[in-house]
């Protein structure tokens, strides 16, 4: 135990005094945040202003505490998975300067080694999401705040698991990338990519059934549907007790994805928690059996 501390200890330190790494994952959800507020958020409040039905309005505080829940809800779903990929870079440093060398003749065991790389890339990716989180949820206070004490902490819960998810994931690809720029390629292909497989840039009620389907079957999807259930629940409550319609409301929920359907039946926010635990305890055993693979290979 105390040479793993040692070790997480290391990283953490190398990580953080790496500035260009360590603020290449900060600036990552800031300037998410203000993407969506500078140019996403007018476009969203006329869309769904627009879609609603003609003659019922909706107070300013409701509409932007509305549009403001469902885009840093997708920030920081995207956010606790591309950080982690950042923050797992020290992993592929340490391989391409040939440090690992240092460590595989040392007395540090191999499975000391990896918990090591893990447990730090999932404390630096938490410290970072968190404060992306309180920055988040000052820029809601802003806009409309509708979260009780109570979705608060879920909503922490649901950042802690998918930090925990981005973590695992990255470490699995991770682990066959031995250069800088496979890193790269890597973090650029990712952070591209998954914000729009996960429903986090576009809500996944606006593709097509076929990819509906087919993304239902990503575990990032479900991550980012339980954000949004915590994190716009009041919204919603409220939306009702200023007398709209049960149905517009549950219209409203399926077009940004706090409901979301596995083949036309609806998934429960219990069943959305246990598919993401599941996912971090599979790409955990993942990165563990790589590991073991290799060592057996090696000593072939």
């Amino acid at each position: 135990m105390k040479t793993l501390i040692i070790v997480v200890r290391r990283n953490l330190k190398l990580f953080f005094k790496d500035k260009g790494m360590f603020f290449s994952a900060l600036i990552t959800p800031m300037r998410l945040l203000v993407l969506y507020a500078t140019f996403l958020a007018k476009v969203y409040r006329d869309s769904f202003a627009s879609a609603l039905p003609e003659g019922m309005a909706i107070a300013d505080k409701l509409l932007n505490g509305t549009v403001a829940s469902q885009l840093i809800s997708a920030l920081l779903a995207v956010s606790c998975v591309t950080v982690s990929f950042c923050a797992n870079l020290l992993m592929i440093q340490d391989k391409a300067n040939a440090s690992i060398r240092d460590f595989e003749v040392s007395p540090v065991k191999r499975p000391i080694l990896a918990a090591g790389y893990y447990i730090a890339s999932a404390a630096s990716t938490l410290i970072v999401s968190f404060c992306a989180l309180g920055i988040c949820l000052v820029y809601l206070s802003t806009q409309g705040w509708y979260m009780t004490f109570t979705d608060v902490i879920l909503t922490c819960l649901d950042v802690f698991g998918l930090t925990l998810f981005g973590t695992a994931l990255s470490s699995c690809v991770n682990f066959f990338l031995s250069t800088n720029g496979q890193a790269s390629a890597v973090g650029t292909i990712v952070s591209a990519g998954y914000g729009f497989i996960c429903g986090a840039y576009m809500p996944i009620s606006n593709f097509g059934e076929g990819l509906q389907k087919v993304l239902s079957f990503f575990p990032g999807t479900y991550g980012t549907c339980l954000l949004k259930n915590h994190m716009m629940r009041g919204v919603f409550e409220e939306m009702e007790s200023v007398g709209f319609p049960s149905r517009i409301v549950e219209a409203i929920k399926d077009s940004v994805d706090v409901n979301i359907y596995f083949f036309s039946q609806k998934v429960t926010i219990a069943a959305m928690a246990v598919v993401l635990a599941a996912s971090v305890l599979f790409f955990t055993g993942l990165f563990v059996m790589f590991h073991i693979l290799k060592k057996r290979a090696k000593a072939k």
